[in-house]
C-alpha cells in the first residue's frame, strides 16, 4: 500500500504527459521525492519517535487486522468494546503516509509543472494531480476495508500487475526491439520503475531468508521484457494480418 501511490503517479504522469512532453522525466522525479518524503516523515513521527523504523505489535492471524468484529453485543451491560488496534501500527501508519503524500504533491508538484510543463496544454498540465485527488480516496477505502487481506496477498498482486501494466506499456509504446527502447529516457526510467516493482514482490515472498537460495531469484526480474523483446515480431497483429494476406 506504500508503493500504490508512487505507481499510480508514474502511471497518470505517464498517461497525461504526451509523447512529446519533456517534462514527464521530471514529474517522474519529483513523485519519487515526494513518496521517498512522506515515508521518512511518517516513520519518524511514529513511535519510536525520531527514528527510522516502527515498534509494532505481531501479526498472528487474520482476524487482528478487524478487531472491531471482537466486539460484544451491546446488549451487555457493563462490556468494554475493544477497537483498539491490535496490529499497531501498521493499519492506521498507512493513512498517515497518505496523508503526507497528499499534503507534499499539493505542495511541490504544482510549482514544478508549472515551470517546466511546457509541452503540455494549459487544459492538461495538472491532470495526473486531479488523477490523484482521485485514487487517493479509493487506496484510503481499500486499506480501510482489505488491509488484512493484502497483508498477506500483497507480493503476489504486486507480481501479476507489475507484469501486466509493463506488457500494457510496452505495447502502447510500440517498443518491438532494444534499439526502440533505447531512443528515449523516459522509456528506461518506466522500465526500471517496473522491474523495481517486481524485485520488490520477488523479495516479498522470499523474504531473504537463505540469500544463497533467494538472491539469485532476482534474475528472474528482466525476464518478463527480454521474453517480449525477443517474441514481438513474432506476435505484432499487423505482421500477422500482412502474412495472411501474402497467403492468400
Amino acid at each position: 500500500m506504500g508503493m500504490l501511490p508512487l505507481i499510480l503517479h508514474w502511471f497518470f504522469i505517464e498517461w497525461y504527459s504526451g509523447k512529446k512532453s519533456s517534462s514527464a522525466l521530471f514529474q517522474h522525479i519529483t513523485a519519487l521525492l515526494e513518496c521517498t518524503a512522506a515515508a521518512l516523515i511518517t516513520l519518524l513521527v511514529n513511535e519510536p519517535v525520531g527514528y527510522l523504523h516502527i515498534r509494532s505489535c505481531g501479526v498472528e492471524k487474520l482476524s487482528d487486522w478487524y478487531t472491531m468484529l471482537y466486539n460484544p453485543s451491546p446488549d451487555y451491560v457493563n462490556t468494554v468494546h475493544c477497537t483498539q488496534e491490535a496490529v499497531y501500527p501498521l493499519y492506521t501508519i498507512v493513512f498517515i503516509y497518505y496523508a503526507f503524500c497528499l499534503v507534499l504533491m499539493m505542495l511541490l508538484r504544482p510549482l514544478l509543472i508549472k515551470k517546466i510543463a511546457c509541452g503540455l496544454g494549459k487544459s492538461d498540465r495538472f491532470k495526473s494531480i486531479y488523477a490523484a485527488l482521485y485514487f487517493f480516496p479509493i487506496l484510503t477505502v481499500i486499506q480501510a476495508v482489505g488491509g488484512g487481506l493484502l497483508y498477506y496477498a500483497f507480493p503476489y498482486i504486486i507480481l501479476v500487475l507489475s507484469l501486466i501494466t509493463l506488457a500494457v506499456y510496452m505495447s502502447a509504446s510500440e517498443i518491438e526491439t532494444f534499439k526502440d527502447l533505447l531512443v528515449r529516457k523516459k522509456r528506461l526510467v518506466v522500465l526500471f520503475s517496473h522491474w523495481l516493482v517486481h524485485a520488490y514482490g520477488i523479495i516479498s515472498i522470499s523474504r531473504m531468508d537463505k540469500l544463497e537460495r533467494d538472491l539469485p531469484l532476482l534474475a528472474l526480474v528482466p525476464g518478463p521484457t527480454l521474453f517480449y523483446l525477443l517474441t514481438a515480431k513474432f506476435t505484432d497483429p499487423s505482421r500477422i494480418r500482412l502474412e495472411e494476406g501474402s497467403g492468400h
